[in-house]
C-alpha cells in the first residue's frame, strides 16, 4: 500500500503540477484581485524552478559528496542501487543515470571492492518481467567480471527494500562491513538514512551529479526547461527523506 501511495502522491509534489494548478485557479477565478495574485504566484514559482542558479544552490547543499577513498583500503562489496536502466523490447538499456553503473564497474576494476551487489527489481506501479539487477548482471559479465563476484538482488521496488534485501544477501554471503554504496548524488542523502536505519554500515560513493559549481553569469538566471525537469528528482528526494524519517 505504501508503495502504491508513493507513486500516486508523486504527481502532487512535482513543481510542474503546482504551476498548472495555480494557473487553473487563476483562470477559473472570478475575482480580479485573486486572479492577479495567483498569476503572479505562478510566475514566481515558474521562474524559481526554471532558473539554473537557484537549482544549483539547492543541489549543491543537498548532494552528498563522496569522501576521498584510501587507495590501499579494500572493501568486501560495493552496493550498486538500481535506477540506471530501463526496460526495452529486447531486454534493457542504460538511461541518464548510467554513471551509477560506470562508477560501480570502476570500483571493481580498481579493486577497491572484491564483490558487487546490484540491488533493483522493478519499481513500476504495474511491473512487467524486466528485473534491473538480473539485466545488469549480464552487462557486468561482458566486462569480464567473474560471476562468483556478482550478487543479484532483484526483488526490491524502492530504497527501503533495497536496504532490507541487500542486508539479507550480504549476511548470507558473510561479507563484512563497511560497504561502498553507489547511487546518484541527489539520492544519496535519503539512501544513507535508510541504510543506516537498516543497520548497514556503508560509505557513500556518489555519482551522476546533475549540477556543477554555482555560477553568477547571466545564463544562470535565464529560464531553462531542462532545469524544471531536474527539480523533479530533488523534490521527490526531499519529500521522501521527510516521509522516511518519520516512518
Amino acid at each position: 500500500m505504501y508503495f502504491i501511495l508513493s507513486k500516486i502522491l508523486l504527481f502532487i509534489i512535482l513543481p510542474l503540477y503546482w504551476i498548472i494548478a495555480l494557473l487553473l485557479i487563476a483562470l477559473l477565478s472570478k475575482n480580479a484581485k485573486t486572479k492577479k495574485r495567483v498569476f503572479i504566484a505562478a510566475f514566481i514559482i515558474l521562474y524559481f524552478f526554471t532558473a539554473p542558479f537557484f537549482f544549483k544552490v539547492v543541489a549543491n547543499i543537498w548532494d552528498v559528496k563522496s569522501p576521498d577513498l584510501n587507495e590501499t583500503k579494500r572493501y568486501s562489496c560495493v552496493i550498486l542501487l538500481g535506477g540506471f536502466s530501463s526496460s526495452e523490447p529486447n531486454g534493457g538499456s542504460f538511461n541518464t543515470s548510467s554513471d551509477r553503473f560506470i562508477q560501480g564497474v570502476k570500483l571493481m576494476f580498481t579493486k577497491q571492492a572484491s564483490h558487487i551487489l546490484i540491488s533493483g527489481g522493478n519499481g513500476q506501479l504495474i511491473p512487467g518481467e524486466f528485473r534491473e539487477a538480473a539485466w545488469t548482471r549480464t552487462q557486468l559479465l561482458k566486462f569480464s567480471i567473474p560471476d562468483s563476484l556478482i550478487l543479484v538482488e532483484n526483488k526490491s521496488k524502492n530504497t527501503i527494500e533495497n536496504a532490507r534485501f541487500s542486508k539479507e544477501l550480504l549476511s548470507k554471503q558473510h561479507l563484512p562491513p563497511p560497504y561502498l554504496l553507489v547511487t546518484s548524488a541527489f539520492h544519496m542523502r535519503r539512501s544513507l538514512m535508510i541504510f543506516k536505519h537498516a543497520g548497514i554500515d556503508v560509505v557513500p560513493y556518489s555519482s551522476n551529479y546533475l549540477t556543477g559549481r554555482v555560477e553568477y553569469g547571466l545564463d544562470s538566471f535565464l529560464p531553462n526547461a531542462e532545469t524544471l525537469s531536474r527539480w523533479d528528482f530533488y523534490t521527490k528526494e526531499m519529500v521522501g527523506y521527510v516521509v522516511n524519517y518519520f516512518k
